[in-house]
């Protein structure tokens, strides 16, 4: 498959805070893909970096074959990172034909964006009319006005009435449907699991899960172990391809499984391997409590 971008241990450091910590992740082409985390998780910060708006610390990314510089790589990008900022006394079609001009494309593809925006009927209203959802469609069709490859959306239904995320929503699908790939930022879980094939979850800049959405909610559970022989557990944890994301606090190893798998097969075989548990439980999550589990805030 075509790989549209690949971003390679990148950091980024604001003095002392680290908005993004070693984060890699690659995004094949015709997928929707979702950075999913709270507030603060880094996902602004990773955009801003991938459209060459803000630079990284460490690490590096690349556009398409890896052989295109950032700066031609973009002209093949659409993106919305701000508040849609129009010219209010102007009119939607107005606004666009200067983005036309600005972008140095042709103008022929202005009523096809606001039909597929829904906004064609209301082409010769002035911005200034629009409510908040008419606006942010109207940066959606902006964006869509070079073609772009890829359409990046930095939490594009904040904000928004019931009825504008639906209709935001619906929009994303049909661009993905006819072929572009889309990457969007979101702190919404229910927007990720309607909307996107693959997600990037994300907790103060570290990467805690990236893979396909339904390979997340094919969970098969997680485990809670306790053993006086932690980091012999957690090494043999790692080594086996069964168990997926590890971790350990107060003692208490948290293990995601890749399989099926129950409480007494695992015990007998960590048994057999020396290793004594005190303390196994086998517990069942949702995709939301799963995604609480790896983002809830932990004490320094």
């Amino acid at each position: 498959m075509e790989t549209i971008l690949t971003v390679s241990n990148i950091t980024k450091k604001f003095g002392g805070l680290t908005a993004v910590k070693d984060l890699s992740f690659t995004i094949e082409k015709g997928n929707v893909y979702g950075i999913l985390g709270p507030n603060g998780s880094g996902k602004s910060t990773t955009l801003g970096i991938v459209l060459n708006v803000v630079n990284p610390t460490n690490g590096s990314f690349s556009w398409f074959d890896g052989t295109t510089s950032t700066h031609d790589a973009l002209k093949k990008v659409g993106a919305i990172i701000e508040r849609p900022n129009f010219y209010p006394y102007m009119s939607a079609l107005q606004n666009l034909k200067l983005v036309c001009k600005i972008k140095e494309v042709s103008e022929d593809k202005i009523q096809d964006k606001l039909e597929l925006v829904g906004l064609w009927d209301r082409r010769h209203s002035k911005f200034r009319t629009y409510s908040l959802g008419m606006k942010q469609r109207l940066a959606i069709a902006s964006a869509l006005l070079n073609d772009p490859e890829i359409l990046i959306l930095d939490e594009p239904t904040n904000g928004l009435d019931p009825q504008g995320i639906h209709q935001i929503r619906q929009i994303i699908k049909k661009i993905a449907s006819e072929g572009t790939t889309i990457l969007l930022a979101s702190h919404l879980l229910d927007e990720v699991e309607k909307v996107c094939s693959h997600v990037v979850i994300l907790r103060k800049g570290e990467k805690l899960y990236s893979g396909s959405v339904d390979t997340m909610m094919a969970s098969y559970g997680y485990l809670e172990l306790k053993t006086e022989q932690s980091q012999k557990l957690i090494s043999f944890l790692t080594d086996d391809p069964r168990f997926g994301n590890i971790e350990e606090e107060n003692g208490m190893i948290t293990v995601v499984l890749n399989e099926k798998m129950n409480a007494s097969e695992l015990n007998e075989l960590l048994y057999k391997n020396d290793i004594v548990l005190s303390h196994l439980v086998l517990r069942k999550e949702s995709l939301e409590e799963q995604f609480l589990t790896l983002t809830k805030t932990r004490s320094n």
